[in-house]
């Protein structure tokens, strides 16, 4: 029983070391996926900010006719 609790060391250390990889990995992953979400949020919000910018702008000029008018 010694023997093979001593052969099941190494096995345990290799598989211990695997384990903090794919743990490095996959954190690496999911830190440029994140990296990849918060590019595409940047470009959502810069672009509904120009949406706005124009609305903003439509309705300044509405109101400027409308004060014309009256």
């Amino acid at each position: 029983m010694e023997t093979a609790a001593e052969k099941m060391n190494p096995v345990l250390d290799a598989f211990r070391d695997q384990t903090l990889y794919l743990k490095h990995n996959l954190n690496a992953r999911a830190i440029a996926a994140l990296n990849q979400t918060s590019i595409g949020l940047r470009d959502d919000v810069d672009l509904l900010m120009q949406q706005m910018s124009v609305s903003i702008d439509e309705a300044n000029a509405f109101i400027a006719k409308m004060r014309a008018i009256g």
